[in-house]
């Protein structure tokens, strides 16, 4: 496909990333709009969603991610998420560094979403207009009616879900017995344990996962991470 005859769909947030400058400068088809699903829509069932590092550690905590990773599933055959920005800084950001690549893990792996790195705006849209590339033509319509998701106790099992070893019918007896996600992250070994289905091992490596602290110094910390 030749590229003035590329065409992407990208939310108005983005504007202030400067990606949508970049796309236009070499003849890429604009539009902006204000999408309730992803950030930019590269063919008719391909959406991706870009995040810094930084919000791509706010998204876990705060839940966000894995909801946003069910509506992609929901309503885009071929998702992606885009983490843009410097991996090493991961150990100046992140009080525990497992934490976002257990994200990662979980995205990849429970959700079947691919998560491609890229170290700056403008390696971004050559990914974006490689990935819009791979089109041969446009089918159906790009936008979708989308209704913002409001179940927040699906939102709660996801958030769960990003555990180790935790799916979803674990991630609902947790819900069950402990009634929200932070008393269940805040949980013993023992009581984690008396969950059908959990056992001592998992629980621990939950509470593991939890509890364990990074130190400040960059190097320490990558050295712990190598070890693992």
């Amino acid at each position: 496909m030749k590229i003035e005859d590329m065409r992407m769909v990208i939310d108005e947030r983005e504007k202030k990333s400067g990606i949508p400058d970049l796309l236009k400068e070499i003849g890429v088809k604009v539009e902006m709009k204000n999408l309730p699903i992803g950030d930019y829509i590269v063919a008719s069932e391909t959406v991706v969603e870009r995040k810094s590092i930084h919000d791509f550690i706010s998204s876990v905590f705060d839940g966000r991610l894995f909801d946003q990773c069910n509506r992609l599933k929901e309503h885009f055959e071929h998702p992606a998420i885009i983490i843009e920005g410097d991996i090493d800084e991961i150990n100046q950001i992140a009080e525990n560094p497992l934490v976002f690549y257990g994200a990662i893990s979980s995205v990849a792996l429970d959700f079947k979403i691919p998560v491609l790195p890229t170290p700056n705006a403008s390696n971004t849209a050559k990914l974006l207009v490689a990935m819009c590339a791979r089109q041969d033509k446009t089918k159906g319509p790009f936008l979708k009616k989308i209704r913002k998701s409001g179940n927040m106790h699906h939102q709660q099992l996801s958030v769960l879900c990003s555990l180790p070893g935790v799916g979803e019918k674990l991630a609902s007896r947790m819900l069950e017995r402990f009634g929200s996600p932070s008393n269940s992250f805040s949980a013993s070994i023992a009581e984690l344990s008396k969950i059908e289905g959990m056992g001592e091992s998992r629980a621990r490596k939950i509470r593991n996962l939890l509890d364990a602290e990074i130190k400040n110094d960059k190097k320490i910390g990558q050295k712990t991470l190598h070890d693992i």
